[in-house]
């Protein structure tokens, strides 16, 4: 029997000219001990359809048509029945455990007020609750970390406080809102884990929102396939991934990386019919294009790192280890990839490459030239335009002020000062489209444009100096995966047809799979093993890589 069922829901924003429509009569039921998944791009309504369960629709959002029946009882009939059923027989996890978390209290403190709003227990009783609710949720140690404040957690630890939060009323349904994203696979797998056994052993109806397939498939039983507003497929996990019948629910599992092969390009299916061809890149004519040796073009010998912890206090005279010692190399024309989980070192590895860290110790070798060893400006320049940088978030990366001909422009006059006008408006021009933006493009602001099209635009900016290596720092772990899939296929195009070298960071094992000609396992700064891809996913040495390769959530996938 059903325990919560969804009655033609709706939700509707309205705004000055139009009124957007973003959930559009939603129909669906959950079962206590089920795990019903519910999956889409960014803007397909999933996070809006979970808020409204609950009511937490802000304006000039409104709820306007239709019913949650939990238990028999229509929820919405009466804003006092939400308040009493929120936080008391519906938990809620949010995405990002930092910000759903106040800075300013203890973990106890936050367990125990919740407690108390929806409980009649004293402090001891709350007090005992809390901890026992900790370690259940896998705290170690919880009675001595009761009183610690959320910044003394890991992401991973703190995601465990949010779910002790969400379960510490005893709900018997669970909305948990991208529980994962921003987490490693190791600690992505033991939240997922933990939230499967929480809905057997507490017999929990759960709604598990993501857009990761991957996830969905070990986790879900059943899933809920969402586009703009609507829900436009609904079944079993394995029908679902293995058969689906709708065409944007086929791109969005074909967009995901598979986990069991390598493929050269990745699916992109629309109604227009499927989009295999390679990118056509307009600059190739402007481009310096050197012929590919196939020798060393980066080199890495004995790098290391060290970081001071803390500051104006005696813990500033503590470091730590970011990179230990580390020895690798790229060969001209290769993507090499550096898989690890956060505070590996990957990232301090590539701040180094492009000269935005010093090394503690070590060299760094770019064509047979020793880079951490040049002190004058000028020469340093010569290598900044040969190495450029992508980064994690195309947002936080652009000038929000400057219009995207002024972001694109700016590397282009600062290594060619003489270039006239005319020449840099239709280099700019070019780049655009090479990244399959059009020409109006450039006069709108980064703001204007959605998180693919900024990735884009970060890209044109990389290509503007015209470099041998590009260093793509986790590229695509905030998109949806369909535009992973078209920023992935694009980078794999230009890479071909520019003869550039890819050093590729990502935590995300099948997108590095696909991406990578070799692969090198980081751990605590210390670098595990350094493999060709295909060797190292079927037969990887180290115990940190086997570990990593068997904690990947695995999807069923539609590649043929």
């Amino acid at each position: 029997m059903s325990f919560l069922k969804i009655d033609n829901l709706s939700v509707n924003y309205r705004m000055r000219k139009e009124t957007v429509n973003a959930v559009k009569n939603i129909n669906f039921d959950v079962k206590k001990g089920e795990i019903l998944g519910l999956v889409g791009e960014s803007g397909s309504g999933k996070s809006t359809l979970g808020s409204a369960i609950i009511n937490l629709i802000d304006e000039p959002g409104k709820i306007s048509g239709g019913k949650v029946i939990l238990d028999g009882i229509n929820i919405h009939e009466n804003v006092e029945d939400i308040l009493k059923y929120r936080g008391k027989k519906i938990g809620l996890i949010f995405q990002d455990p930092q910000t759903s978390l106040n800075p300013l209290l203890t973990i106890g403190e936050q367990l125990i007020e919740t407690i108390q709003t929806h409980l009649n227990f004293d402090f001891k009783e709350s007090k005992n609750r809390a901890i026992n609710l900790l370690q259940e949720v896998g705290i170690k140690d919880a009675e001595n970390r009761f009183d610690n404040y959320p910044h003394q957690f890991s992401g991973g630890m703190r995601q465990r406080v949010v779910i002790s939060l969400a379960l510490c009323c005893e709900p018997d349904l669970l909305i948990a809102d991208e529980p994962t994203t921003a987490l490693d696979v190791s600690i992505q797998s033991q939240i997922l884990e933990l939230i499967k056994t929480l809905t057997k052993v507490r017999n929990l109806a759960v709604i598990l929102i993501t857009h990761d397939m991957g996830v969905i498939s070990e986790t879900a039983d059943r899933v809920a396939v969402m586009k703009n507003g609507d829900l436009i497929e609904i079944g079993p996990t394995k029908e679902i991934l293995t058969n689906p019948k709708e065409i944007y629910t086929k791109s969005l599992i074909s967009s995901v990386p598979p986990t069991n092969k390598k493929i050269s390009r990745f699916k992109i299916m629309e109604k227009k019919g499927n989009n295999e061809r390679g990118t056509n890149i307009k600059i190739l004519d402007r481009w310096n294009k050197k012929n590919l040796t196939y020798q060393n073009l980066v080199e890495i010998k004995n790098l290391k790192k060290t970081f001071q912890e803390g500051m104006f206090t005696e813990a500033s005279k503590n470091t730590v280890m970011a990179v230990d010692d580390v020895s690798f190399n790229i060969k001209e024309g290769e993507s090499f990839g550096l898989v690890g989980e956060s505070g590996s070192g990957k990232s301090t590895i590539a701040k180094m490459i492009v000269n935005l860290f010093k090394p503690t110790s070590g060299e760094i070798f770019f064509n047979n030239i020793s880079i951490t060893k040049i002190k004058k400006n000028s020469e340093m320049m010569n290598f900044r335009k040969q190495i450029q940088m992508i980064f994690q978030d195309p947002y936080s990366s652009l000038n929000g002020r400057l219009k995207v001909k002024d972001i694109i422009a700016e590397p282009i006059k600062l290594h060619n000062p003489k270039i006239t006008n005319n020449d840099l408006d239709n280099y700019i021009n070019d780049l655009l489209e090479s990244v399959e933006l059009s020409k109006k493009s450039s006069t709108r602001y980064s703001h204007e444009f959605s998180g693919g099209q900024r990735q884009r635009i970060s890209i044109a900016r990389a290509l503007a100096t015209q470099p041998r290596l590009l260093v793509c720092d986790e590229p695509t772990s905030a998109l949806d995966v369909s535009i992973q899939a078209q920023i992935l296929n694009l980078l794999k195009d230009l890479q071909e047809q520019l003869n550039l070298t890819i050093l590729f960071i990502s935590h995300d094992l099948p997108v590095v799979r696909q991406m990578c000609d070799r692969i090198g396992v980081l751990r605590n700064g210390k670098l595990c093993e350094v493999s060709d891809t295909e060797k190292l996913f079927l037969e990887p040495k180290h115990e940190y890589s086997k570990e990593l390769l068997r904690l990947m959530p695995k999807i069923e996938s539609i590649y043929n």
